[in-house]
């Protein structure tokens, strides 16, 4: 009797422990901040981002943690539950010190395209990262028989999500096509060739971009016709866009730029779910889907734009449908879902200085490395600025020891220099940055995102407020203010409770939060802090 009472125990105890959604879905949303989820809220359905909100658990004040906040560091963050400083991706690309040259976050010339003939699209894999993401964690505690998917319009959105032992990570190529690399197989799956000969972007391109709702609809944002919007493919930035003239300027391209892209992806994430199974057995498999069309948008328009706006309401319906459709193939309660951004963005400084008299400027990175140019010519006849991304100042150091100078000298000149600068306010040192142990939150972000090999000799920091952006119209992002940091996060479905939360958390909690979640191993570089409240608020 008692070796009976034993084993149902234990079994129970078995049950217990693997009891597990049979999907996490992981959605990105590309330069989403979080004040979207409000201002926007009056015009979205109930079945949308409503649904996540009214359901489900909102961390209402949850940011990054760390400089640059850009879109490869932020998925990576996002995945493996530390930041750049560990897991090695400082930014989209960047100039590697100890390498000597420029680097893409998932360039890998090891492998080759798949579905696409130009060939340095698909030449991709997360070789790059150093840490290990929550999707990885998973496939080690299935024993590799959970799937793990990443699907993106970016290759950077759907690689490092995915994580080194994905089954597939596809992305969108300027063909039209989702492709992907043979670090993942030898060739596409039938189902993504079928996909991709179908050209699903047509019905998109043929109905043309108008306002989705009246025009009144949208007074919360700027009037259509301003002065702070890019234009788009040639097109005056103002609503009807005719996408039917732009793609026969530029072809499939233009999904990436506007708010169908996402809708396009939407569908594809569908036909992923159902060709590959996810979520149909009691095995968990996971889903890593970043909309990106939203990015795309936000950087030519702004955040205060129309057609941000009509974006995010469009992209409201998407998920309500997506949402829909998990409820009929997967089961409601059978799926979590965690939904945040990868970073957010800044207002456009040249609304708030020309017409709200905010003292503050737009300082396109070409007239920054003009003047760095100037000053090392003008002070030593010669440009030692070899390289300068993103607040990182990467000084030529064999020119320097060429010219018999001492490159400590050399660093605190251009150090002393750039601090006349307008927008500048503080440069770092290499030694002041990693030798830091105060509780400043900006130095700290920027040694969270500091790696002495890939990191450039001089870190600058900006004035709040003031933007490094390529052109003077809509917007950019990088910087440790809150207008790049605060992004949303939102919990939903499988053992979650309705709840919210105002305390700041930071974004790399949200891996180590869905592996205590699961019951699985933390991913291995996380500093495992976690977000308790979806514990205490358990079903």
């Amino acid at each position: 009797m008692k070796k009976l009472f034993l084993c149902v125990a234990l079994f129970t105890l078995k049950a217990t422990a693997q009891e597990r959604p049979k999907l996490v879905v992981g959605i990105v949303v590309d330069q989403m901040k979080a004040e979207y989820l409000y201002r926007f809220s009056d015009d979205f359905s109930e079945k949308g981002f409503k649904r996540l909100m009214n359901k489900g658990f909102v961390f209402d004040n949850t940011h990054y943690n760390y400089m640059p906040t850009s879109t490869a560091p932020g998925h990576s963050s996002i995945y493996t539950g530390t930041t750049p400083s560990v897991h090695g991706i400082m930014g989209n690309d960047w100039f590697n010190r100890s390498l000597g040259r420029k680097m893409y976050c998932t360039d890998d010339k090891s492998v080759k395209a798949l579905g696409e003939s130009i060939k340095t699209e698909g030449e991709m894999s997360p070789r790059n990262l150093l840490a290990t993401t929550i999707t990885d964690e998973l496939r080690l505690s299935t024993n590799f028989r959970g799937k793990v998917i990443g699907l993106s319009l970016k290759d950077r959105s759907s690689i490092l999500p995915a994580g080194h032992f994905a089954n597939w990570a596809f992305w969108y190529s300027n063909s039209g096509n989702f492709i992907s690399s043979t670090f993942y197989g030898e060739q596409l799956p039938d189902w993504v060739t079928q996909f991709n000969s179908e050209k699903n972007y047509q019905k998109y391109v043929d109905g043309g971009w108008n306002l989705l709702k009246p025009v009144a609809t949208y007074d919360e944002s700027l009037p259509d016709e301003n002065p702070y919007e890019t234009e788009l493919f040639k097109h005056k930035p103002v609503f009807p866009y005719n996408l039917k003239e732009m793609f026969q300027a530029k072809g499939p391209e233009i999904m990436r730029s506007i708010p169908f892209g996402n809708d396009f992806l939407a569908e594809f994430a569908k036909k992923a779910i159902v060709n590959e199974q996810l979520g149909k057995d009691n095995i968990t498999d996971f889903l890593a889907l970043s909309f990106s069309a939203t990015d795309y948008v936000g950087h030519d328009f702004g955040t205060r734009s129309m057609e941000v706006q009509d974006t995010y309401l469009r992209l409201d319906e998407t998920i309500a449908d997506f949402l829909t459709f998990l409820d009929k193939t997967v089961g409601k309660g059978n799926y979590l879902v965690f939904l945040t951004a990868d970073h957010a963005a800044a207002e456009s400084a040249n609304l708030m200085n020309k017409d709200r008299k905010y003292d503050v400027l737009n300082v396109p990175a070409k007239e920054i490395r003009e003047a760095i140019k100037k000053f090392s010519v003008d002070k030593y006849g010669v440009d030692f600025n070899q390289n300068y991304m993103k607040y990182n100042l990467h000084l030529n150091r064999e020119l320097i020891s060429q010219k018999g100078l001492v490159f400590n000298d050399v660093r605190q000149a251009f150090k002393t220099f750039l601090m006349t600068q307008p927008q500048v306010k503080r440069v770092f040192t290499e030694e002041e940055i990693l030798a830091y142990s105060g509780n400043d939150l900006y130095i700290n972000n920027i040694y969270r995102g500091y790696d002495p090999t890939q990191s450039g000799d001089l870190i600058i920091l900006d004035k709040p407020g003031f933007v490094q952006n390529w052109i003077p119209t809509g917007t950019d992002h990088a910087t440790p203010y809150n207008y790049d940091t605060h992004v949303p996060l939102l919990f939903y479905g499988w053992n979650v409770k309705k709840g919210k939360n105002h305390d700041r958390k930071e974004i790399t909690q949200i891996a180590p939060t869905i592996a205590q979640m699961l019951s699985i191993t933390l991913p291995n570089a996380t500093e495992a802090k976690i977000l308790t409240e979806v514990f205490d608020n358990k079903k």
